[in-house]
């Protein structure tokens, strides 16, 4: 139990965090932060600090209409990177917003991030997102540390239960993050329209690969595309697709 932390930001919310060395570790670690049920387990990929301000508007509706509720109606686990940037913001806020119960699992290396309520705070580290209710702090300091533990969190966390990877916009971390989906077997949802890397993908995916990796993930099978245009037409429908993957398995 020494690993385990309640961590109270500046907002007074509260998360319980866990820091963990080995990828055995994972199924006693989270049982002892309250992360013991098999449930569905949605898994958010995608851009971070270096996502553009229009690309944020844009992909937010998709978080506050489609992702947040489907998670709080399945009573689903989140798990992203946990940091107060980009999707994982997003995801966040939405949650806050909506004053949903779902647990938000953050997955993040201890040497990047900084720890709520520290009076000294080294200035490259990156603040954890507020409205994460739990989060795995995974030994690293490097961004990318995290991609095939938030994988492997996701694979515990789901037990028999089904688990999906929404992967919205994205830099290079993003195809690290896509290959640990693929390589345990979880499907891939990427929003195309989203930018960056989901574009690059899903290009891939309609026939006209610009990248290796792009074309390499798409010839594993487990990739799908929903374009960001259809989500501003067709809301209901993306959250009925993705509902449909998260409530049966496989």
């Amino acid at each position: 139990m020494n690993n385990c932390l309640k961590l109270t930001f500046d907002s007074r919310k509260t998360a319980l965090a866990i820091r963990v060395n080995q990828p055995v570790e994972l199924p006693n670690a989270l049982q002892q932060i309250g992360l013991s049920d098999s449930r569905p387990v949605l898994v958010v990929v995608g851009g971070a600090s270096n996502i553009s301000e229009t690309d944020f508007l844009r992909i937010q509706r998709l978080f506050v209409e489609v992702l947040a509720p489907i998670a709080e109606t399945l009573g689903a686990y989140v798990v992203d990177g946990g940091t107060d940037v980009g999707v994982m913001r997003l995801i966040g806020t939405a949650r806050s917003q909506m004053g949903a119960k779902f647990a938000l699992v953050g997955v993040t290396p201890t040497g990047k991030v900084a720890l709520p309520n520290k009076l000294e705070t080294d200035a490259d580290l990156t603040p954890l997102e507020p409205n994460h209710t739990h989060f795995v702090l995974i030994p690293g300091s490097n961004w990318g540390d995290e991609s095939p533990w938030i994988s492997n969190v996701a694979t515990v966390l789901a037990g028999n239960a089904p688990s999906v990877t929404v992967l919205l916009n994205g830099g290079e971390i993003t195809f690290q993050d896509a290959f640990c989906s693929v390589n345990t077997g979880r499907l891939v949802v990427v929003i195309g329209g989203s930018g960056r890397t989901a574009d690059i993908l899903a290009s891939a995916l309609t026939g006209n690969p610009t990248d290796d990796r792009a074309q390499e993930l798409v010839k594993s099978g487990k990739f799908q595309c929903i374009n960001l245009i259809d989500i501003e037409r067709r809301v209901d429908d993306l959250g009925e697709i993705i509902k449909g993957l998260l409530a049966t398995k496989e």
